[in-house]
């Protein structure tokens, strides 16, 4: 099922009130505009109503875990043709982010929330280096309801895979977890190695390998 808002606070905090509710596995939620968009680590995402594509998946799954987190991309990024992925949740084009993906457990399901710029034409000042949109990137509008259904079915696939199809699929297909030479929150150097059983980054130092559980990674 499907409810659609025209503006709310936050997808993730209504499908968490769903999910309280007994609302079923791939109940979705989703947004012309958010008031409150969350991101990773207490980020905002910016979420006005400028042609934007906000929502939120119920999941209840018996084997969640950080790799759905992974999984989600390769959703978004199946839908986005010449995209690539930024361990562990965004998805760029040209290098600057497209869209964000947040998994956050409430209320006995997983809540999957999923920002994709589409048609914005242009982004705050604080942005313009890092976001981007489809209709920058392609030059022509998108029918956010055609992306949404194509998401939605991709993501409700793409979370059924065994966790080792997914890190094989993440790994084969972004940039960013073997052989890039990155920066992970300012505090550590070096080349990605590629992806543990778990689905963390290995990032190769000059003192031995660090293992990234969670961070910002940006190139060098």
């Amino acid at each position: 099922m499907i409810h659609r808002l025209q503006t709310t606070v936050s997808t993730m905090k209504d499908a968490a009130a769903l999910a309280a509710q007994g609302a079923p596995h791939g109940t979705v939620v989703v947004a012309e505009a958010q008031t409150a968009g969350i991101g990773r680590h207490g980020h905002s995402w910016h979420s006005g109503p400028d042609g934007g594509l906000y929502l939120s998946i119920i999941l209840r799954l018996d084997a969640p875990g950080p790799h759905l987190t992974m999984a989600l991309g390769l959703a978004v990024q199946s839908t986005i043709p010449d995209s690539d992925l930024r361990w562990p949740n965004d998805v760029l084009l040209n290098n600057r982010k497209v869209a964000g993906i947040m998994v956050q457990a409430a209320e006995g399901a997983l809540i999957a929330g999923i920002g994709l710029n589409v048609n914005q034409a242009s982004f705050p000042a604080d942005l313009q280096a890092i976001a981007t949109s489809l209709y920058l990137e392609t030059g022509h509008t998108h029918n956010i309801d055609t992306l949404l259904d194509r998401i939605l079915a991709e993501s409700l696939r793409y979370v059924q895979l065994p966790k080792s199809e997914i890190l094989r699929r993440f790994e084969a297909r972004s940039t960013y977890v073997r052989g890039r030479e990155v920066e992970v929150d300012g505090r550590i150097r070096g080349t990605t190695t590629g992806l543990d059983e778990h689905g963390f980054l290995l990032v190769q130092t000059p003192t031995g390998i660090e293992k990234i559980i969670s961070g910002g990674v940006r190139p060098l």
